[in-house]
């Protein structure tokens, strides 16, 4: 399989990703009556900063959507880094492995923090970014 079709399938991966981390964390229910509990207390305590009045519950959805726009961001560039792996563009090697280190922290805190589902396709879409940059055709005037 070559660069492009990874890289691309990468993307698809991330959007996928980024679909079931949203629906995930915006539909989540405690199942026992002390994690009720703290999600209501989150909704409940606010603090003032900077002039404005914040819930924990309210940045707790904050970072995770800021989460879902990054997931998002990430399909565009593996999709942009698979176009230019097809035109053989100077830059898609040092993106790429920039790429791939970027991807490794998510890979650590997914196995320490979370579930099943995104261990998966955080070692996927790692693997996935490697190999398809591992394949990456040198441009020809270097």
């Amino acid at each position: 399989m070559n660069s492009t079709r990874l890289f691309r399938i990468s993307a698809v991966f991330f959007v996928l990703f980024a679909l079931g981390h949203t629906f995930g964390f915006l539909s989540f229910k405690p199942a026992t009556a002390e994690g009720l509990a703290v999600m209501h207390a989150m909704d409940a305590v606010h603090f003032t900063g900077q002039g404005k009045t914040f819930s924990y519950g309210g940045w707790y959805r904050g970072f995770g959507l800021t989460a879902t726009i990054s997931m998002l961001f990430e399909a565009f560039l593996a999709w942009h880094l698979g176009t230019m792996a097809k035109r053989a563009a100077r830059d898609v090697k040092p993106l790429g492995w920039a790429f791939f280190a970027w991807q490794l922290p998510s890979l650590v805190l997914s196995f320490l923090y979370f579930g099943i589902p995104p261990m998966v396709l955080s070692t996927l879409v790692t693997a996935l970014i490697a190999r398809a940059t591992w394949l990456a055709p040198k441009p020809a005037n270097l």
